[in-house]
């Protein structure tokens, strides 16, 4: 068998340089299908490496299913081909929508005005790496194990701490960690819906709202929500004559009008919601952006009536997701026995960090530095929509979010498609809700926003659109 020769290029592994030319050679047929390699010796002396690099690259090989091996007979070229990859080939749905709505999520080059998350530069903060380092050195860590169902107890003692500051006091046995938010909702969906079960959304809300509930078999209602907030005769009439179980809202910062309830919207709310037997599930998970947030809906209430949701996706990290529920002793038992019957228990790596971050300081100092940012840029790209000729229902107030009317004879969807084309997402209103009026409407993220590429790939957009 004649072996490839390899010329090592420096600044380039060697492992990685043997490992191509194998995988070269096999691929044109210089070293075929089922063939024994040679020797270990007779291959380091060939390309002249040590054995460890050798056995490293016949390792990956073995790991790509280029050769196999057998205990005393050596190496062998693996007799199945590698299948061909079929470029392009996505079998998930691609109208506008639904390619809309994974574009936002996904990680790309792309630009992204229509994004809801902060820009990965604006979270990479030197103190969560720190903590990161420090407790993967921890003997506290346990990699061997499950860990606590309800959730790492020093966090849940830190989020206990946190809530109480936001006028929310509950036992640390109320707390209960998910591994993200969705997760968490989807949880006390089980709980507290079946099939049927009527459910009011907000109108426009987060996509994944629909889908949720959707995959739940409930029957969904939806309320306007405005700049305003909610029209509160139209609230007691859908319940009324809908009588909806349940009401999943966001009462700091709405995804994706940026509304926050005020105190007199939220206690209007709440009664009609206790009037008419109506559990609200309040999803906080922009309220850390809130540059002075109005009280939750849960301190103003209990937890009898509201289950609170929140979590660190926004604010820490969207990848690193550390995530929370704060419920009646019974929803929170419920939620703990769900966890350890599904596989949902939490890594408790992520939340060590989290942890870490509270009770050293670290989060606060990264937080205000959040929102003191977002204020500047939602200050900016403000005035600069309103320059474009976009309408603004209500002042920039903090958080991600403006939710902006286009100028007179342009169509939000039409502009996202041609967004696409020049590689920048946009979020149009129909990813929202299905009113003919949010055709008109685009929500933009301030942070991804407020950057010189993006301000003139919007322009340029709507100048050839005009």
């Amino acid at each position: 068998m004649h072996l490839p020769t390899v010329s090592f290029q420096p600044g380039i592994p060697k492992v990685q340089q043997i490992v191509d030319a194998l995988s070269e050679a096999i691929d044109s047929g210089l070293l075929s299908a089922g063939s024994k390699l040679p020797s270990a010796r007779v291959m380091t002396e060939h390309w002249g490496v040590s054995k460890f690099t050798l056995i490293e690259a016949l390792d990956r090989l073995r790991g790509h299913n280029r050769i196999t091996s057998s205990q005393g007979l050596g190496y062998f070229v693996a007799a199945k081909p590698v299948p061909p990859r079929v470029a392009g080939l996505d079998l998930l749905p691609q109208d506008l929508t639904s390619v809309l709505r994974r574009s936002l999520i996904n990680a790309s080059s792309a630009l992204r005005p229509g994004g809801g998350h902060l820009p990965e530069s604006w979270l990479q903060t030197s103190s969560m790496g720190a903590s990161v380092r420090q407790i993967s050195r921890s003997p506290a860590l346990q990699l061997a194990s499950y860990g606590d169902p309800a959730g790492y107890l020093p966090l849940r003692l830190a989020l206990q701490q946190k809530l109480s500051g936001q006028g929310i006091e509950v036992p640390v046995e109320q707390i209960i960690t998910t591994a993200n938010t969705v997760q968490g909702l989807d949880m006390l969906l089980r709980l507290r819906i079946r099939p049927g079960d009527t459910v009011l959304l907000d109108a426009p809300c987060y996509f994944n709202f629909h889908a949720n509930l959707s995959l739940h078999g409930a029957r969904i209602v939806t309320v306007d929500r405005t700049a305003q907030g909610l029209d509160q005769q139209a609230l007691e009439q859908i319940l009324i004559e809908q009588r909806p179980s349940l009401y999943i809202t966001t009462s700091l910062l709405h995804n994706p009008t940026g509304h926050s309830f005020s105190p007199g919207q939220a206690y209007g709310l709440l009664e009609l919601a206790k009037r008419y037997d109506c559990h609200i599930i309040e999803d906080d998970l922009y309220g850390d952006l809130h540059p002075g947030p109005p009280p939750r809906l849960v301190a103003l209430a209990g937890v009898q009536h509201v289950t609170y949701l929140s979590g660190f996706s926004k604010t820490l990290s969207a990848n690193l997701r550390v995530s929370f529920v704060v419920a009646a002793p019974q929803v929170a038992a419920n939620l703990t026995q769900m966890k350890l019957m599904c596989g949902g228990i939490t890594a408790q790596m992520l939340e060590q960090v989290v942890a870490a971050m509270l009770n050293d300081g670290s989060y606060h100092k990264h937080r205000k530095r959040m929102v003191q940012g977002l204020q500047a840029c939602g200050a900016k790209v403000s005035g600069w929509l309103q320059r474009l000729g976009f309408t603004l229902d209500h002042p920039y107030e903090g958080g991600l979010f403006i939710w902006a009317t286009l100028p007179p004879g342009f169509d939000a969807q039409t502009l996202a498609r041609q967004a696409l084309a020049r590689d920048v997402v946009l979020a149009p209103g129909s990813l929202f809700g299905h009113d003919p009026a949010l055709q008109r409407l685009l929500r933009f993220n301030v942070a991804h926003t407020d950057q010189p590429e993006v301000m003139a790939a919007v322009e340029a957009l709507l100048a050839s659109a005009a």
